[in-house]
């Protein structure tokens, strides 16, 4: 298709390992002026959600508009061409309608901080420029980086107060590159863009420069209590992503973590405002839709539960803004949405062709209004076992057992069972409990509720899957495209 410059250009930025500790969320003591300011020229989604809570099929399902389910995706380290190669993915439907499309940094799965500065489990047809710095953080201070396990960062916690600058550390690199790809679409306009900015923070190892960590003195970190009491009515599989080296974590470890995790958000959101502020600078900024999200949310304790693959509020919701041309300023939708829902939303906003099997909801209605109620919920999805031996591909079929937990998010309820319901069920009500602190799901005076969720539940996972009712097949080496349109 003939390139329109036009039609409105796509800034897609997106953190890593982000909940939604952000000022614009309300948090009382995370400072984000540059996305706060984001917020206030677009609309703010309070109830979105990924859809698996673990960054490779979170961001195939994403990139793909598709769920885990119809990816086939489950796990780290895979991409959606080893299951469904044809598909477009959504900066390729942009490339395919005459956009530019540039990536920098981690949109796909990387192995963090192993993969920074390579293209990690990218999707070379999804993109025309890669960018892929490497900064201090991954070559210097990695060896100055405190570990729960010694040795062990990119899935155990860890944090480091660098001494170097800024503009050293990869995501400061890939800002001011960021900035120098939107220069250049400034001056030839002939094609509009999409360009997606990936940051690794605040992914662990949480590294940034020390005068951010100052920003929160460590005494006046909060350390969640009473959470052995908590954990006391959910079920087992709801604690799955229990680590055992957190056992070792000590009230100071704790306090030591979320300042760096914080300060992490915060040194990210500086770097977010120098692409933002770029794109005033540049005229561009009347003609961009500007995407922010996380690839899901993140545990600090809560329920005695860190990082993420959980699917609670905290691991389950991501923050989602979203500006533009024709968006409500200011505006804050309650909406139940997911990041399934970017690749119709998107391509709408932007008379781009998409495939006709993409199973998210447009956002538009939301953007254009935000009291629109749109489907009305979101499904979010884990799943417990999978691969017996370590270094073993999936593809061998040496799958352990599997056990998938769903959980819908409505307005009001978010209602959760595991292996369907056979191994426990968890139904928690935010119009009295947002914290999801008490368990409802056995309760008579709620048991209707319960079956309701649950037959609705059962009936949103059947339409998760393809057409054909089960999950494509992985096969060992991906089928990478020779061109755009004939992988």
């Amino acid at each position: 298709m003939a390139a329109d410059s036009s039609r409105p250009n796509v800034l897609f930025i997106i953190s890593d390992d982000l909940n939604a500790s952000l000022g614009c969320y309300g948090h009382p003591l995370v400072k984000t002026p540059n996305l706060d300011k984001l917020a206030a020229r677009g609309v703010r989604f309070e109830n979105a959600a990924c859809q698996f809570p673990l960054c490779g099929p979170s961001r195939n399902s994403m990139l793909t508009g598709l769920y885990p389910n119809s990816t086939g995706i489950y796990q780290n380290s895979l991409i959606f061409r080893q299951t469904i190669p044809s598909h477009h993915s959504l900066s390729q439907a942009f490339r395919l309608n005459g956009y530019f499309a540039a990536r920098i940094g981690k949109l796909y799965h990387y192995n963090v901080p192993l993969s920074i500065g390579t293209n990690g489990h990218d999707d070379p047809g999804s993109w025309e420029m890669e960018i892929n710095p490497t900064g201090v953080d991954r070559m210097e201070d990695q060896d100055e980086t405190f570990s729960l396990i010694p040795g062990s960062y990119g899935g155990t916690l860890s944090w480091h107060a660098s001494a170097h600058p800024e503009e050293k550390h990869t995501d400061g690199m890939m800002a001011r590159e960021a900035e120098w790809v939107l220069e250049r679409c400034a001056k030839d306009k002939s094609r509009p863009f999409f360009l997606a900015l990936g940051f690794f923070r605040p992914h662990t190892p949480y590294i940034s420069p020390k005068a951010w960590f100052e920003g929160y003195p460590k005494d006046q970190m909060p350390v969640v209590q009473g959470w052995e009491e908590d954990q006391k009515d959910i079920p087992a599989h709801g604690l799955g992503s229990y680590k055992k080296e957190q056992d070792n974590l000590t009230d100071d470890l704790r306090r030591q973590c979320i300042q760096a995790y914080y300060a992490s958000i915060s040194f990210m959101d500086a770097q977010a405002g120098i692409v933002l502020d770029a794109l005033d600078r540049l005229g561009l900024a009347e003609n961009t839709i500007v995407v922010f999200t996380s690839d899901h949310g993140y545990h600090m304790g809560e329920h005695g539960l860190w990082q993420k693959q959980s699917l609670f509020e905290e691991s389950a919701r991501v923050p989602l803004i979203i500006a533009g041309p024709g968006v409500t300023k200011g505006g804050v939708t309650k909406a139940p949405s997911g990041l399934i829902d970017l690749y119709p939303t998107l391509t709408e906003l932007c008379g781009v062709k998409a495939p006709d099997n993409l199973q998210g909801q447009s956002l538009v209605p939301m953007l254009k209004d935000p009291k629109a109620e749109g489907r009305g919920w979101v499904i979010s999805q884990v799943m417990r076992g999978g691969v017996k031996k370590a270094g073993v591909s999936p593809a061998k079929g040496a799958m352990g057992k599997r056990i998938f937990g769903y959980s819908l998010r409505t307005p009001r309820w978010r209602y959760t069972e595991w292996n369907e319901g056979k191994e426990g069920r968890e139904l928690y009500d935010h119009d009295t409990d947002p914290k999801e602190l008490t368990n409802l799901a056995d309760k008579p005076e709620h048991a209707e509720t319960v079956a309701s969720l649950s037959a609705q539940v059962k009936d949103i996972a059947k339409t998760t899957f393809p057409a054909s009712g089960v999950a494509p097949e992985i096969r060992e080496k991906a089928n990478w495209a020779p061109n755009l349109t004939n992988p």
